[in-house]
């Protein structure tokens, strides 16, 4: 039996987000410190739909966003030769492009990859498809802390 479905989950238990501001239902593959995939379907039923274009709603841009950071923070978390930064996070992003949107119903493919590390900054390029078609790419940069208490 592989090891591979419990890196999995224990890469979703990374996330320091509450369950509200997760926008990672799944990973579906993991290479740790180096890239990762994850997925999110888009209920319709999120608080934030209510009021993103009620009668057509879409998940806004900036979750799209979000949802990459969040991938890419998993990858980073499991690499084996760092450790990990509990207090991660979104510092800068760079060349972000929303090119469609993500609507109830849809489920999101959400691909990151880290592009270089120096101490607690982290530089990755995440994108996010529906069905294979391309609906947002970005560079992020994440930082954080090396878990010891100040």
């Amino acid at each position: 039996m592989s090891a591979m479905p419990d890196l999995l989950q224990l890469a979703l238990r990374s996330l320091p987000h509450g369950p509200e501001f997760r926008f990672v239902d799944r990973m579906v593959s993991l290479t740790p410190g180096k890239e990762g995939v994850g997925e999110y379907r888009v209920r319709g039923d999120e608080y934030y739909l209510r009021g993103h274009l009620p009668g057509e709603p879409i998940l806004p841009g900036v979750l799209l966003v979000e949802a990459g950071a969040q991938v890419a923070g998993m990858v980073a978390q499991e690499d084996p030769a760092n450790p990990s930064m509990p207090r991660l996070k979104l510092t800068a992003l760079r060349a972000v492009k929303i090119l469609g949107s993500a609507r109830p119903g849809d489920t999101l493919r959400i691909e990151a990859s880290i592009t270089g590390r120096l101490g607690f900054l982290i530089q990755a390029r995440a994108s996010a498809s529906i069905c294979g078609v391309n609906v947002m790419s970005a560079e992020l940069t994440l930082s954080g802390a090396d878990g010891k208490a100040t």
